[in-house]
């Protein structure tokens, strides 16, 4: 071999060495969490990270997850939206309605998974359960609200035999809330149940509104639950004990925190199958095209303790169709 032929030869295995090595390399995707509240609590966070795992992403290795929680802080909320978006991350995801929006804000482009969202199409999240139509989709904690508030309705009224007048604890400014206000109000016609409207806005409104229940002669609340009525749950539990007010939720830790009832979906269900939505997005496929999934399994949970503690007495046959009894 002549010396040109020899250097041509040694320049291409040198610039073939780097390619190959490149080859090899696959992407580390980068998935954001935007939370509104405190920080994912750990089981939650071990059942989100365990279901990558089986799906083959391994944290740290495969995906790198970058976690942010604006603890209940609207602004914050918004710059840590923005951080996500920066990174830039490749799937933020999204707990609540209210971190569904500051991510629709910050970006129309990155994916964006909902992860336990309430009435998603009320809120303008997508344009319809099945054809999201935007960079949004995922997973919605609640079927039709008509269904759902329905039965949770019913079973407060099942619990309380004489309810004539339910309080609804809400946040107005959780998005598509105020539609879901009105949908309860024709429910409770339909059970000839008064409604009366109990705004919270801070965890100091919590109080307050459940005194203003006990003095209106409200005689049960149902809790909409957002982000500042989930992370005041163990304060409801304790006031509407104090208030004598039986309470409905949709989340079990309502009623494992002191709350008389809870009928809805299980949260650790809603983020195994938020993976699932990832590992979608990652293989290629457009949010717009993957239809929001609404849930199909619900539980009910019955405090019995709380009961006894606000004097009644629960219908055998509710107890015999719950999924689990606090004694």
């Amino acid at each position: 071999m002549d010396r040109r032929a020899f250097l041509r030869a040694l320049a291409g295995s040198i610039f073939a060495v780097p390619c190959a090595v490149r080859a090899q390399i696959k992407k580390v995707y980068r998935i954001g969490y935007l939370g509104s509240g405190p920080p994912l609590i750990p089981p939650l966070r071990k059942v989100l990270e365990d279901t990558l795992r089986q799906l083959g992403y391994i944290p740290g290795q495969h995906i790198v997850l970058e976690y942010r929680a604006a603890g209940s802080d609207p602004e914050r909320l918004r710059q840590m939206a923005t951080e996500l978006v920066q990174l830039p991350a490749d799937v933020i995801i999204a707990e609540s309605n209210v971190a569904v929006a500051a991510a629709m804000q910050a970006t129309g482009t990155i994916p964006i998974v909902m992860s336990a969202a309430t009435g998603a199409v009320h809120a303008g999240f997508v344009q319809s359960l099945a054809r999201p139509g935007g960079n949004v989709t995922g997973l919605t904690a609640d079927p039709a609200p008509e269904t759902i508030l329905g039965k949770q309705l019913a079973v407060l009224k099942e619990c309380v035999p004489t309810l004539a007048r339910v309080g609804v604890l809400w946040n107005p400014a959780a998005p598509g809330y105020r539609a879901y206000f009105e949908i309860l109000q024709g429910q409770a016609g339909q059970l000839n149940v008064g409604l009366e409207s109990l705004e919270v806005q801070s965890p100091a409104d919590i109080e307050t509104s459940l005194r203003t229940a006990q003095q209106r002669r409200v005689e049960g609340v149902v809790v909409f639950v957002d982000i500042l009525t989930f992370s005041q749950q163990r304060q409801i539990g304790d006031l509407s004990t104090r208030y004598k007010l039986p309470t409905v939720a949709f989340f079990r830790e309502f009623a494992d925190s002191g709350g008389l009832v809870s009928y809805g979906v299980k949260l650790a269900e809603l983020y195994r199958r938020t993976a699932y939505y990832v590992d979608r997005i990652i293989k290629g496929a457009k949010p717009s095209d993957l239809p929001v999934e609404q849930p199909t399994t619900f539980e009910l949970v019955i405090n019995l303790k709380t009961a006894k503690a606000l004097g009644l007495t629960i219908p055998p046959s509710l107890l015999q169709r719950a999924d689990q009894v606090i004694e």
